[in-house]
């Protein structure tokens, strides 16, 4: 298949040949199923607003147009709440004609609330790298919930690359369930494969968490380290519904099991905007392997990071509130999601990020 999300495999080889370049060797542990993390730089710029390049533009030049002050990442530095931060990263890109990327926030980021986004020379979306990009990469930086210590190395995001249209079908996606079981229960298929949230917890009555607005600075190294109860509201709700409050952001569950088989790859996508007056945080790739047997998964649960808007509203259980839009591999990765990786989320149901006690 020449078409596809380039493999783990492939992006070794885009690393040798400096399609993939960076100012400190990529480590392995950077190289992932399906993407490859990126490293924050050494210096932060604090800008008045977010921004894109634009065409024709140069990132570096529209920083000296909203920089505040800089801030030296090397021996770590707070960014904070509510604060916009543009980071040059380690990696830059010299990608071929007909290879294009896309950028995403990783798993533990979103569910922080630290709004990360990717921008390039010339970019006129976020996240979005057109083919045969050469350049730079930043990662604009917004902390929403809670202040973080970041550091020169850290990996808050991650690109995966692709050529050609590689997105399947509503037509495949029925015809991939069948074969696999992508979901459990009733697969709702329409553009991607829907899933909703799950306020009926088969345990107790707790069915997430609420982002505490007063909090100490969270450590991004610090790995199961605080205290959940010092940065989160647990929800609780015995008649399936809760009203999510405007501005505040909740960690929530799917209803549904979801599996990602090994030939694959998702990316989480919003289902409807006119649906209700929240979001749910859709930075978010799904490997290769997650939530599939043969990576040590039984089907995983997609923890939704969601954010109410203007009004209150009402969230009901079972309500559709994203989907998963399903990828060809361009090749089969050698490595999986959850199989020989750090994989911190195989298997998962309702849970905060690994920077927090779970027990």
């Amino acid at each position: 298949m020449s078409f596809g999300v380039l493999a783990s495999q492939t992006l070794v080889e885009m690393i040798k040949t400096g399609a993939i370049r960076a100012d400190h060797a990529v480590l392995p542990a950077q190289v992932q199923p399906a993407s490859l993390d990126l490293r924050l730089g050494a210096v932060a710029y604090r800008v008045r607003a977010s921004f894109l390049a634009g065409h024709g533009n140069l990132v570096s030049d529209r920083v000296k147009d909203f920089e505040m002050h800089q801030i030296d990442l090397t021996k770590g530095a707070v960014l904070e709440k509510g604060c916009v931060y543009v980071i040059p990263l380690m990696e830059s890109l010299n990608l071929p004609a007909d290879v294009t990327a896309a950028a995403n926030a990783k798993s533990s980021t979103g569910r922080l609330d630290l709004l990360t986004r990717t921008i390039t020379d010339g970019g006129v979306e976020f996240d979005r790298i057109p083919q045969g990009y050469k350049g730079p990469l930043y990662a604009e930086v917004c902390p929403r919930s809670f202040s973080v210590l970041a550091r020169a190395g850290q990996r808050l995001n991650q690109i995966r690359f692709r050529v050609g249209h590689a997105i399947l079908s509503d037509a495949d996606l029925y015809t991939l369930h069948a074969q696999s079981t992508l979901v459990s229960g009733d697969a709702v298929i329409s553009e991607g494969l829907g899933f909703s949230v799950d306020l009926r917890p088969q345990i107790g009555d707790l069915v997430g968490y609420r982002a505490k607005p007063h909090t100490g600075v969270i450590d991004l190294d610090l790995l199961n380290h605080y205290k959940p109860s010092d940065y989160w509201e647990e929800v609780r709700t015995l008649d399936t519904r809760i009203i999510l409050d405007p501005g505040a952001f909740y960690i929530l569950v799917s209803r549904e099991s979801v599996t990602i088989p090994p030939q694959y790859a998702a990316e989480m996508a919003p289902y409807l905007a006119m649906v209700g007056e929240f979001r749910v945080h859709y930075a978010g790739f799904f490997d290769p392997g997650f939530g599939h047997a043969a990576a040590g998964g039984a089907g995983s649960r997609g923890v939704l990071e969601v954010r109410c808007h203007e009004a209150p509203f009402v969230l009901e259980h079972g309500q559709i509130v994203g989907r998963l839009v399903y990828e060809h591999m361009q090749k089969l990765p050698d490595i999986l999601y959850g199989s020989g990786l750090s994989s911190n989320y195989q298997g998962q149901s309702l849970k905060l990020s690994k920077h927090f006690q779970t027990s």
